[in-house]
């Protein structure tokens, strides 16, 4: 069951339990107790930024694993569309379709941004590290796409 209140997403707090749709069936975050999780959230498939931060994750993705580490993607995307990103960049970890956007209000990573011209809301490119005992132990926010995963891999070993 997903918390529908926003819940603090401070470091050193427990992050609460959620499940959701992912490519390959739900996600559950409390399943992966005992391994550490990185949620990185994008704001759409297929686009320049979001495909360079992917095939970043991708080709460290077995550093992440060496590391005990799970690496999650999150976008509001459908299944659908995260089923067709996953398979044409072959990226062997799961994508959280979040329609709804009740992670990306738990994470607070819905911000105004500019396109075009126009406010709009969107998905502020986030990342989250959280430990094995489900404790978020780092963020970064309003990141850039690339060079983000290495960032991330080199938090995760030194945790």
């Amino acid at each position: 069951m997903i918390e529908t209140k926003p819940a603090p997403s401070a470091i050193g707090l427990h992050v609460p339990d959620f499940t959701v749709p992912a490519t390959g069936g739900e996600f559950t975050l409390s399943a992966c107790n005992g391994k550490t999780v990185v949620l990185y959230f994008y704001p759409k498939d297929n686009t320049p930024g979001c495909t360079t931060q992917a095939q970043q994750f991708r080709d460290l993705h077995d550093e992440f694993v060496k590391a005990g580490c799970l690496v999650i993607g999150v976008s509001r995307d459908a299944l659908k569309s995260h089923e067709s990103f996953k398979a044409k960049l072959g990226l062997p970890f799961e994508l959280i379709s979040d329609i709804e956007g009740v992670l990306c209000r738990m994470f607070d990573v819905v911000k105004n941004k500019m396109l075009y011209g126009k406010k709009v809301l969107g998905i502020e490119r986030s990342t989250f590290l959280i430990d094995s005992n489900g404790i978020l132990r780092q963020e970064w926010r309003a990141t850039k796409a690339d060079g983000n995963a290495a960032t991330v891999l080199e938090a995760v070993r030194k945790l």
